[in-house]
């Protein structure tokens, strides 16, 4: 690549990154404010709450966003990718085989768990409220608010299966049009009231808490609401690079946000009345239907960004071995992040639905947002912890004035969202338990049965000193499909025992999930002569890769096994789960992955195996 060609490929990351990664964070001034000063627990709209508000939003996103996420979690990266499930990966790692790691896998996936409430909010309340506009052009507006976002929100979920390629290159765009146009709206309201920037002085933050304690409390609970977004910066790192989300945070997305805010200030010194909705009263008369449109617009691309990381979580989580297997489309061939899965699309949906028709409006919908926002910063905090120590290498003294200051905040701002449990913040708090719950009983279930599998299957060594020159062996390939890296595969028992026939060339494949996101080609096969006609072949993926066995294993040609897929069987065994009150998990959980497992997708169809080369037999297993 030539000097010239690397700022135009910045600039082309730069510019996906601001359509990509900031839409959560870049909506939250629609409905932010607002909710601070007007939402369930509003404040008097006085010059000093004005100051106080708007210092405690500056330093909430310089301390949770600049700070935290930007300048040192995202220096915590897995080969690249960032997010709690490549966090905790990577914390794995460093914690095996001490009694933390325990700990530390529960609380990586519970943060996973949290992100699929706050996804499912997300959409409902950022389309409301850009929509809600039409109520501020005119009251008459008021009864298509609903109608609208149901259908912005239908028409976005039903395209999903069809990729977001071609619409994602108009993201970008869109998304600088529209911190463009927050930064005008805001330096036009500033220009008449200049003294608002006098907040930015943390001094009025602090005065602010001392004089009103229960009241700056309560606030914080909104005020929260101008960083939902903030941990994509890391979720999304791996698609663009640190460099490029920095350079867009620091150079637009910071600035806008911050004069968009203070712009919103400024009107309320100016016309305290202006709290029923201080964006859209930012807008001139004349460009209030298209501010609406932008808005929505803006919104819809804030959602995608949301739906796509539940995509990415969803498969992420498969891979590790925390969900079952289920239908994974790629919609690209050259972008591996760019998925759809189906389940996790129309689930999303029903709940995005039923949060719309449920709240009605974005002011209700704010007290369900922040928990789990909140909830999964304080878990981010603690795995950092990990990271700083142990692969950072930092002063145990510098770790834990560091991080007591960031979970002093945390725990601050999960404590304000607290407080609005009762009025919707239970959704994402049951929506993240359900979700944990799942993820936890198919982790501890499949543990339970690949003992159990291992307690059953045959020693390796015993069963080729037992090959007899009895047992007929036609000259063809086939290949079984096993979790256990030691014994008989269960599959491979049954066909000898029923069929009465051994295959000359058996190979034993398993397939692990590393780690880390992509396995290097050099690293992805490992091949071993077992003598008799057996091999084991070992293939490797890393956790953002789509597992795809007959391409694996045609390049085992290099190792010395060459295979004519088109005459190869493949043998896969399917576990029939029989609960019972052995110890290990309780009935009811046992229930649910007995479940889990007969709605898991096919191994053919997940390893991309063609169907009408594949054996299926049965067994049943008691855990």
């Amino acid at each position: 690549m030539s000097t010239t060609d690397l700022p135009q490929k910045l600039g082309g990351l730069v510019i996906g990154a601001i359509g990509v990664v900031f839409g959560d964070i870049g909506t939250s001034p629609l409905y932010a404010l607002k909710e601070t000063f007007a939402g369930h627990h509003p404040i008097p709209v006085t010059a000093a709450a004005v100051f106080g508000v708007l210092s405690l939003i500056f330093w909430t996103i310089m301390i949770l966003v600049s700070l935290k996420y930007v300048i040192i979690i995202m220096r915590a990266d897995n080969r690249g990718e960032g997010g709690s499930l490549a966090l905790l990966a990577l914390v794995t790692g460093m914690t095996n085989n001490t009694r933390l790691s325990h700990l530390v896998a529960l609380l990586g996936v519970f943060a996973a768990a949290l992100f699929y409430g706050d996804s499912m909010i997300t959409p409902a309340i950022s389309v409301l409220s850009a929509v809600e506009g039409l109520e501020v052009v005119t009251p008459r507006f008021a009864g298509f608010v609903l109608p609208i976002t149901i259908t912005v929100l239908t028409v976005l979920f039903a395209i999903q299966k069809r990729g977001t390629g071609v619409v994602g290159m108009l993201f970008g765009p869109v998304m600088c049009t529209w911190f463009g146009v927050l930064a005008v709206l805001g330096v036009l309201s500033i220009a008449q009231r200049p003294e608002v920037m006098a907040a930015l002085n943390p001094l009025y933050a602090v005065q602010f808490l001392a004089a009103h304690p229960w009241l700056s409390f309560l606030a914080l609970g909104a005020v929260v609401l101008a960083v939902t977004g903030g941990e994509a910066l890391y979720t999304d790192m791996g698609h663009f690079g640190k460099f490029p989300i920095r350079l867009a945070w620091f150079g637009l997305i910071l600035p806008a946000l911050v004069i968009n805010y203070f712009g919103q200030g400024a009107l309320l010194l100016a016309d305290p009345a202006a709290v029923q909705n201080p964006f859209y009263l930012l807008v001139p008369t004349w460009a209030l239907i298209p501010m609406v449109v932008l808005a929505t617009l803006a919104t819809v691309i804030a959602s995608q960004a949301v739906i796509s990381g539940a995509f990415s979580v969803a498969r992420q989580a498969v891979q590790l071995g925390y969900l079952p297997r289920m239908l994974i489309v790629q919609t690209s061939g050259s972008a591996m992040g760019q998925i759809y899965i189906p389940f996790t699309n129309w689930t999303l949906y029903l709940a995005v639905m039923a949060l719309v028709l449920g709240f009605q409006s974005s002011s209700s919908l704010a007290a369900a947002y922040g928990i789990a926002v909140t909830g999964t910063m304080m878990i981010d905090t603690i795995l950092i912890a990990f990271v700083m120590r142990l692969l950072w290498s930092w002063h145990w003294l510098v770790v834990t004035l560091v991080v007591s200051g960031f979970l002093i905040v945390d725990l601050v701002f999960f404590s304000a969202n607290a407080i609005k449990i009762p009025q919707g913040g239970w959704f994402p708090l049951a929506i993240g338990l359900a979700s944990f719950t799942v993820l936890t009983t198919w982790k501890r279930g499949r543990q339970l049965l690949f003992a159990k599998m291992a307690e059953l299957s045959v020693p390796l060594k015993s069963f080729l000193a037992s090959i007899g020159s009895d047992i007929p062996r036609p000259p063809t390939t086939a290949v079984f499909l096993t979790s256990n890296r030691e014994g008989v595969p269960a599959a491979l028992l049954h066909n000898l025992a029923h069929n009465r026939v051994l295959h000359a060339r058996v190979v034993l494949v398993t397939v692990i999930t590393a780690e880390i996101p992509v396995m290097a080609a050099a690293d992805r096969l490992a091949l071993t002569d077992l003598g008799k006609g057996f091999h084991r072949l070992i293939i490797q993926y890393g956790f953002m890769e789509q597992p795809n066995i007959p391409a694996a294993m045609q390049q085992c040609a290099v190792l010395g096994l060459k295979l004519d897929l088109l005459t190869t069987s493949f043998f896969v065994s399917r576990e029939i789960i029989i609960p019972s009150l052995q110890p290990g998990m309780a009935l009811w959980r046992e229930r649910l992955f007995r479940q889990m497992s007969k709605n898991s997708h096919s191994a053919a169809e997940f390893f991309q195996i063609q169907s009408n080369r594949v054996v299926e037999l049965g067994t049943q297993v008691e855990i």
